[in-house]
């Protein structure tokens, strides 16, 4: 055996991908907070919507920021990197198309 081989490598099928969305999930679901955990075998990626912050449970403690998951995906390890890689692909004619991406300006603390 070829040692970049490996017994459980599967060849994936050369072919078009067809992607259908059922018309229940056609209008998608609002996310803007993502969580991300792993086991040995999975990825899963939380995709949430922040709620009104409340106040801190203990005294002098942090606000608590509830998160409510809209939608959570759990993708083999296997798959990861071509996911980064598809992200990335598409970050990159984002920017071409209509400029650098830029983060909101976080305001500093008073000191």
């Amino acid at each position: 055996m070829d040692p970049t081989e490996h017994e459980h490598d599967e060849e994936q099928p050369d072919g078009e991908y067809r992607f259908y969305v059922p018309p229940e999930q056609e209008g998608g679901v609002y996310a803007n907070t993502l969580g991300v955990w792993h086991t040995a075998y999975e990825f899963t990626l939380d995709f949430a919507a922040m709620q009104p912050v409340q106040p801190p449970e203990d005294e002098g403690g942090p606000p608590i920021v509830p998160c409510r998951v809209v939608s959570r995906v759990r993708i083999p390890v296997t798959l990861l990197f071509d996911v980064m890689r598809a992200l990335n692909d598409n970050l990159t004619a984002y920017e071409s198309a209509w400029g650098e991406i830029k983060r909101p300006e976080q305001e500093e603390p008073p000191e």
